[in-house]
């Protein structure tokens, strides 16, 4: 028979009153999954997407995502002026969002594996939790609400004109390294190992946090990590994370050796920005 699984209670771990507050299991899960949503969770980015088909275009975002890769634009500038282009109320772009938007092929298996096996799934997101939570519902099912989001929100006005209302005051609109940080500093015998999954900009304030970074191939993330010398691990779809993560919490290989590993290949492979 299976053993049985004590009850569980709950508490939060929090650095400062600038690090949100998540509440977690008491008994410390062995391992947690933190990740991006947009072009991450799902095949493409939805914020993308509504400014390439009823903002401005590709071409301005796509500059102003390489003018934040180098530094010369801030992430909550550019992405501000991103969304500013975008005219249709937030419940029209919802909307357009359910009808184009995928999940990543492997992430319903590896998030019903995570449940199963007690590792908290956190969205660590710079997108608008609005949109995030319907995608996240239509996409992964009844489960979805299990998955804590932390992200910015929206201000939606008389005339159905919105605005973003950032998460916090950084340079980033949402520093997610202050979700992350409690945890490095848990006490001895409680911190659990620690993933991030991500793409893009909006994740390299992410980058360094925690034990393994899987950054998705051909974006912009391995071009800052290998800029600024951060180990990780490339991934194609949710089910080269799915694997890792069981190998790793399994025992059967640690987050260095696979950080090793996945900088040899990207080498190997000479994977460019997309």
């Amino acid at each position: 028979m299976p053993e049985k699984k004590p009850s569980i209670h709950t508490h939060c771990w929090a650095l400062s009153d600038s690090a949100p507050r998540i509440e977690m299991p008491a008994l410390a899960p062995r391992a947690i999954v933190f990740t991006d949503f947009d072009g991450t969770i799902t095949l493409r980015d939805s914020n993308d997407y509504l400014t390439d088909t009823i903002g401005y275009g590709e071409k301005r975002r796509r500059e102003l995502n390489l003018e934040v890769l180098h530094g010369n634009w801030t992430f909550r500038d550019a992405f501000k002026n991103m969304l500013d282009s975008i005219k249709e109320p937030l419940s029209t772009c919802i909307e357009i969002l359910r009808k184009n938007i995928a999940l990543d092929p492997g992430f319903k298996t590896f998030y019903e594996w995570c449940l199963k096996e007690d590792i908290p799934v956190i969205v660590l997101s710079s997108g608008m939790e609005p949109i995030i939570r319907a995608l996240l519902e239509d996409l992964v099912g009844p489960t979805a609400d299990k998955i804590k989001i932390i992200s910015n929100q929206v201000d939606i006005h008389d005339d159905q004109s919105w605005d973003i209302i950032y998460h916090d005051a950084s340079d980033f609109g949402h520093d997610k390294s202050l979700a992350i940080r409690p945890y490095n500093s848990a006490p001895q015998g409680e911190r659990p190992t620690l993933f991030y999954c991500g793409d893009g900009v909006s994740d390299l304030s992410a980058a360094r946090e925690t034990d393994l970074l899987f950054a998705k191939a051909g974006h912009d993330l391995i071009t800052y990590c290998e800029r600024e010398g951060i180990p990780f691990t490339v991934f194609h779809s949710f089910d080269d994370i799915h694997q890792k993560v069981k190998d790793v919490v399994e025992g059967k290989t640690t987050t260095h050796e696979i950080a090793a590993e996945g900088k040899i290949l990207a080498e190997d492979k000479k994977i460019t920005v997309k």
